[in-house]
């Protein structure tokens, strides 16, 4: 039968005490063997979920900017390093999922009049790292809610349905994603999106089997359905 999770700290903790020596740190002193011991394996499964959320986001931010190049200053050749501004700012920046969510509908209104691929990304970053409790690496004592993961990824979902759908007063999407044409069919976006939701939903579950914390699901018509908390 497996320890307890909490017993198996304090058994690694008086361990560590008894040890005769200190344990040796790797080159650059970041003592990654002590690190791997304060994690368990739902630790490094929630942070190879978050690494896969950054790198979804940048891919997008990329894409977004080649597709709406008005938004980023300087044009094209600018958007590397307008995405780089944008992800310096979301990693120094943190929102309360509240105000997250907020950035992303104005992304898509009417009355805003900045750029729109900065506001959209801003927002979607600040409202998954949310659901993450905004951490950037777990160890043993921190706990992931899997209703935040779940409702996060109905998020996405949301958000890809308005960005697809919501247009200006003059017919105009506010922002040009997948490209359908008689010669040519992108669905990046989408593939791309597919992957965030994919990503979420199923660290959802992990951590829900793990807690046995049982996630509500929520069904709502997208051409209606409201944010939902995290």
């Amino acid at each position: 039968m497996s320890l307890p999770r909490y017993t198996l700290i304090f058994v690694l903790f008086l361990s560590a005490c008894s040890a005769s020596s200190p344990p040796t740190s790797q080159p650059g002193g970041d003592n990654s063997e002590i690190g791997y011991l304060a994690k368990s394996d739902i630790d490094t499964v929630a942070d190879i979920h978050l690494q896969q959320v950054d790198h979804y986001l940048k891919a997008l931010s990329y894409k977004l900017y080649r597709r709406n190049p008005r938004h980023c200053d300087g044009g094209t050749p600018g958007i590397n390093q307008c995405v780089q501004t944008l992800f310096n700012l979301a990693k120094t920046t943190r929102f309360t999922g509240d105000k997250a969510i907020a950035h992303i509908k104005l992304s898509l209104s009417q009355e805003f009049n900045g750029d729109r691929v900065k506001a959209f990304i801003q927002g979607l970053h600040a409202m998954l790292h949310s659901a993450y409790g905004d951490k950037a690496e777990f160890f043993f004592f921190d706990e992931l809610d899997p209703q935040k993961l779940y409702n996060s990824a109905r998020n996405i979902e949301i958000a890809v349905w308005r960005l697809s759908h919501y247009r200006d007063d003059r017919g105009r999407l506010f922002l040009l994603t997948n490209g359908l044409d008689s010669k040519v069919v992108n669905l990046s976006f989408e593939r791309l999106f597919g992957k965030l939701v994919a990503t979420q939903d199923t660290l959802a579950l992990i951590i829900s089997e793990s807690s046995r914390r049982r996630i509500k699901n929520v069904i709502q018509r997208l051409a209606t359905a409201v944010f939902l908390p995290i």
